[in-house]
């Protein structure tokens, strides 16, 4: 039996998330390094057959689709039982999950219903020379990049925080769909089940920064709230977005969607000005794709001027408000 490499695609808004998407292209890299491995997908929702076709464009060959109002909204009981379900069924050999709100929780879900392992918020994946999945993961606060590996479980599972790889589309190809039967979700405890009412959304205040082209961000070094408040002003005067690495978000001076790095957001935006960055790997693996960047730090040896298109050796306090001054002028 030829090796399959399946992806979870999540649905976002009645639309398959950009993550499925980045994955399904990833997914293209390592089939011909696993014997030209097929790539199939789970889809699970509420009126998704034009999202089901919609994968062939990025490589799927085949996707296990269940459409059904209960599973319209996402609950982890269901959801998690219709794809172990699946997965025991068709025995994949690798699944992959974007490690999103949703898929953090249905991954490891579905992983301990098949009795494998699951690398979680993975910044690559290859395939080593056993023919496995290799997950390489930050680990002792970032500054080594680990290898995690499965081999002695099916399939080997992982997931990728969105923004990672860059989605592209395949040549167009037949996709065949595969309905899934309804016993596949069905719960046998139901009183044990949770039940979603309603999604209440919170907009983020400003540009979200996985949109931005312009992305102003703030590291421990930038001392203080107003400092901050100030990095938020330049940013929007360059039509940019606001962001900040872990210590900034821990001082409660911001909102957890402006964190960049592994355990936050992963942006490519055409310009990154940083201030006060140290460049730990969690944040360097979230922005190190962007077009040019540039970096303020006053400490000549940090790790962020190795990634930095340009780097400036200065006390934030001397460039931050002489730069924010000179725009708004």
């Amino acid at each position: 039996m030829s090796p399959k490499i399946w992806v979870h695609a999540e649905i976002f808004d009645g639309t398959v998330s950009e993550v499925s998407l980045e994955l399904l292209t990833k997914a293209r890299e390592l089939a011909p390094v696993l014997g030209g491995a097929a790539i199939e997908a789970t889809l699970l929702g509420s009126a998704i057959e034009s999202e089901a076709a919609r994968l062939a464009g990025y490589g799927a060959s085949r996707v296990y689709a269940a459409d059904a109002s209960e599973l319209e909204m996402y609950s982890p009981r269901p959801y998690a039982l219709a794809l172990s379900y699946l997965a025991a069924l068709h025995k994949p050999d690798i699944y992959l999950f974007g490690a999103t709100s949703t898929g953090s929780s249905l991954g490891p879900a579905v992983a301990a219903r098949l009795k494998t392992g699951m690398a979680a918020h993975c910044v690559d994946l290859r395939i080593n020379g056993d023919k496995k999945l290799a997950a390489l993961v930050p680990s002792f606060g970032g500054r080594v990049i680990g290898e995690i590996l499965c081999p002695g479980s099916s399939p080997q599972m992982a997931s990728v925080k969105p923004g990672i790889f860059k989605a592209s589309e395949a040549a167009a190809g037949r996709v065949t769909v595969e309905r899934v039967p309804p016993e596949a979700w069905a719960d046998a405890n139901p009183k044990g089940s949770l039940k979603p009412l309603a999604i209440v959304k919170h907009p983020p205040r400003g540009m979200p920064i996985a949109e931005a082209q312009v992305i102003v961000c703030a590291g421990s070094g930038i001392g203080g709230e107003e400092n901050w408040r100030l990095i938020e002003r330049l940013a929007e005067s360059l039509g940019g977005a606001a962001a900040c690495t872990r210590p900034v978000l821990d001082e409660g001076w911001c909102e957890e969607g402006r964190m960049i790095g592994t355990s936050g957001r992963s942006v490519r935006p055409k310009l990154y000005i940083g201030f006060g960055v140290s460049g730990a790997t969690h944040h360097v693996c979230g922005m190190n794709e962007a077009g040019v960047i540039i970096n303020v730090n006053r400490d000549e040896a940090t790790p962020i001027f190795e990634v930095s298109d340009i780097s400036v050796e200065a006390d934030v306090n001397a460039i931050l408000p002489r730069l924010y001054e000179a725009l708004r002028r």
